[in-house]
């Protein structure tokens, strides 16, 4: 039953992460054009006419869902088994986007987030996290600890995900009539945050990851 709930759990996450990132493509898709006034960019008007600000918007926005795809194929324990060096690839891939592209990339835009200074201070946390959990999951590899290497690749996916627990939040509770939009937003991404922390945690949980499992050096 254990391992029947794990798997219930992982292929629904699974399933909730692609639908969301197709949908998020559609959604980037409208930037394509390079306008300033749709989507997202009709509410930053104060720095869409900063070349750098727009510079790592767009870099973001573009590379995020390859991001979260990259990281789909990194848990299924099968997947792993059969594909070792093409596992390898992609967690290449990830890891480089995260630590490259979108962590100094979230940085800049985290600075100018709207919500406030809770909204800026939640981004730039979730940065900050961000980078840890991924570069803890690199030097756990490099020991050769999976155990711990896996326990942060979880927590840094989880990291990754919180712009679609975000969008999701967003779309079922917020109403422009009766909540403000800044605290709202602000809100929302202290929430997201500590949703997917959570669930994470559940996971790790159930699948015996925490006990005794973080340390530095290999698994026996």
């Amino acid at each position: 039953m254990k391992s029947l709930g794990i798997k219930i759990i992982k292929v629904s996450a699974l399933f909730l992460v692609l639908l969301f990132s197709i949908l998020m493509l559609k959604t980037i898709s409208q930037y394509t054009s390079l306008e300033k006034n749709i989507g997202f960019l009709a509410f930053k008007q104060q720095v869409a006419d900063n070349p750098y600000w727009m510079t790592f918007f767009y870099i973001h926005i573009f590379s995020i869902t390859l991001c979260l795809l990259a990281g789909l194929t990194q848990f299924s324990n099968r997947f792993l088994a059969e594909n070792k060096g093409l596992h390898k690839m992609i967690g290449k891939i990830y890891v480089y986007n995260i630590l490259i592209i979108n962590v100094p990339a979230c940085f800049v835009l985290g600075l100018f987030s709207n919500g406030g200074i809770i909204g800026i201070t939640g981004f730039l946390i979730q940065d900050v996290l961000w980078a840890y959990f991924t570069i803890a999951a690199i030097l756990f590899i490099k020991k050769g600890n999976v155990s711990t290497h896996r326990i942060y690749m979880i927590l840094s996916y989880a990291v990754t995900t919180t712009a679609i627990t975000f969008r999701i939040i967003k779309n079922l509770f917020y109403n422009e009539t009766l909540h403000d939009y800044e605290l709202f937003y602000g809100l929302n991404v202290w929430a997201a945050l500590f949703i997917n922390l959570f669930i994470a945690y559940l996971i790790l949980r159930k699948e015996s990851l925490l006990p005794g499992k973080i340390n530095g050096g290999k698994e026996d």
